[in-house]
């Protein structure tokens, strides 16, 4: 589903890409316009090709370096149904227009809360597979992985905190200047989590795997991580620039983003890593 989704989510890229040099394209009608394509191309990308991909990396890489078997292969299955129900409800409804108009988060409330139930479900086939590993060491892949998981989780439920008006409406729970903030602490982190942390988790298993060599540095790996989960959750209000955010909440994003380069250098420790937390 991952191929699928990829090739349904960027065939709507070029459509919308299409309409922006020729918008009678969209043929006149609402369910094809701009304005409801372009959150179904986002959505599509980053959570149904992006996210197919990784619930597939993830269960097979923490398969391979646990070496044991998936906590639960029901509720793992859920996931997978699960995910595809979430996809298919964003491409009926942001088509018809039922969207609460946040990016990147634009699905409502019935769906929002499948999403959380699968995700849930999610975190626990994954997390207790660790807990059940044969090995005594946790492979870094695993940890990006695990954070992009429960970050993810706490980013979902609290940016889509909502009061339900209609089958198919609600208002958040927040307003104002505060909606702003909890909206792009969660778009940012969106990014870094989903489309960072979890697809670092990918390579750190896989470009050693096709390489046939071990990690460069273990340590430097784990540097990497834990400067990236502590800096990345700050630098949301970066999108916020020149805004009624206060300025003291501006000034912090600005400065974390620029801390951001820290994850990106590093001075390798000469000295020999263990070989027995190199990925056999």
């Amino acid at each position: 589903m991952t191929v699928v989704w990829g090739i349904v989510g960027m065939t709507i890229g070029v459509i919308l890409a299409s309409q922006l040099v020729w918008p009678e394209l969209n043929l006149g009608l609402p369910w094809t316009s701009f304005g409801r394509l372009r959150p179904l191309h986002t959505n599509a990308v980053i959570f149904a090709f992006g996210g197919s991909a990784l619930f597939a990396t993830s269960y097979y890489v923490v398969q391979r370096t646990c070496q044991t078997r998936l906590f639960s292969d029901k509720l793992a299955a859920f996931t997978f149904w699960g995910w595809q129900a979430v996809i298919i409800s964003a491409v009926v409804s942001l088509p018809m227009g039922y969207t609460t108009t946040k990016e990147y988060a634009e699905l409502e409330w019935p769906i929002n809360i499948l999403i959380a139930v699968v995700w849930i479900s999610y975190a626990i086939v994954f997390l207790m597979t660790i807990k059940k590993r044969t090995t005594s060491h946790i492979y870094v892949a695993n940890w990006f992985f695990a954070a992009f998981i429960l970050t993810v989780a706490v980013l979902h439920i609290v940016n889509n905190a909502a009061i339900p008006v209609g089958p198919m409406y609600s208002t958040s729970i927040y307003a104002g200047a505060v909606d702003a903030m909890v909206q792009w602490w969660y778009g940012h982190n969106a990014v870094g989590f989903f489309l960072t942390a979890g697809f670092l988790g990918m390579m750190y298993y896989f470009v050693p795997k096709q390489a046939e060599r071990p990690i460069y540095s273990y340590r430097l790996s784990i540097v990497h991580f834990w400067a990236l989960i502590m800096i990345y959750m700050w630098a949301g209000p970066h999108h916020l620039h020149y805004t009624a955010l206060p300025n003291w909440a501006q000034s912090l994003g600005m400065v974390m983003s620029i801390i951001l380069l820290a994850p990106l250098l590093g001075r390798h420790d000469q000295r020999h890593d263990d070989p027995n937390r190199r990925m056999a």
